[in-house]
């Protein structure tokens, strides 16, 4: 089964687009979990344990397990998250050419999607896009600041990078595994973006810690009731200061859900 179908039942089943991130930053992590034998694999089991029921995937950040014991981490919670049924997106953000991209798209053994680059084009994607059952995201317009850097250019045919970058991946799409990361807090992008490629998914990001719409996020995010809205600090250190950190991770999901949900119809 493709990763857009899969994650359309998963939808369905729990009714939830919640997406919650997965990045376990080591100077964060209660003193609960810091004597484990893998401190980052055993904060997300638990964050896991209380959030699967109101997860329709999950996305840890690779930046948060580049090292020996963080990669085995990652695998742990992969395989962690998929006995729950959960799907795993890893949030990569890879992109580069030739043998260096297939080394790159081999994480995708472990992971049932990525976000990717698309600043070197689109063969540099290619090593991504051939791996039809798996879903693959594509940075479009993101939900930091300075993403209007570059992002909000205008090229010489009136198109903004961003919108070129959205007509490319919907040309890209010949599998149909292909999304858009959009983030919350440029809700009008996110409208104007949905309106221009109605049949792509979209990843957005922004909600929670970063404060981004919620009401566009639910209703412009998703085609044919299939997407992700995620967060992650919000959810995953919502009772850092607490002995109860995991229930309060899982009332944190549960509250996403339900507000998305009441957007969503």
């Amino acid at each position: 089964m493709s990763f857009f179908a899969a994650l359309g039942d998963r939808i369905d089943r729990i009714d939830s687009v919640v997406s919650v991130g997965l990045d376990p930053d080591p100077a964060r992590l209660p003193d609960s979990v810091r004597d484990a034998d893998l401190p980052r694999f055993a904060f997300n089991r638990r964050i896991i344990d209380a959030t699967h029921e109101y997860a329709a995937a999950y996305k840890p950040n690779a930046a948060f397990y580049e090292d020996p014991d963080g990669w085995r981490a990652l695998r742990e919670t992969i395989a962690y998250a998929h006995g729950k049924d959960v799907p795993v997106l890893l949030d990569a953000k890879r992109g580069d050419i030739g043998n260096t991209a297939r080394q790159y798209a081999d994480l995708l053994e472990h992971a049932d999607g990525i976000t990717v680059n698309p600043y070197l084009g689109g063969d540099s994607l290619q090593p991504f896009l051939s791996k039809a059952e798996k879903g693959v995201f594509v940075l479009c317009r993101t939900s930091n600041p300075g993403g209007a850097d570059l992002q909000d250019r205008e090229l010489t045919d009136g198109r903004t990078v961003y919108e070129r970058v959205a007509d490319l991946a919907a040309g890209w799409n010949e599998h149909g595994n292909v999304g858009l990361v959009v983030g919350a807090t440029a809700p009008d992008e996110l409208e104007s973006l949905r309106d221009r490629v109605p049949e792509l998914p979209f990843l957005v990001p922004g909600v929670g810690a970063q404060g981004g719409d919620i009401e566009a996020a639910a209703t412009a995010g998703l085609a044919d009731g299939v997407g992700l809205v995620n967060s992650s600090r919000g959810i995953i250190f919502a009772g850092e200061d607490g002995p109860n950190w995991e229930r309060a991770a899982g009332v944190a999901a549960k509250r996403l859900r339900d507000e998305l949900n009441a957007y969503r119809g």
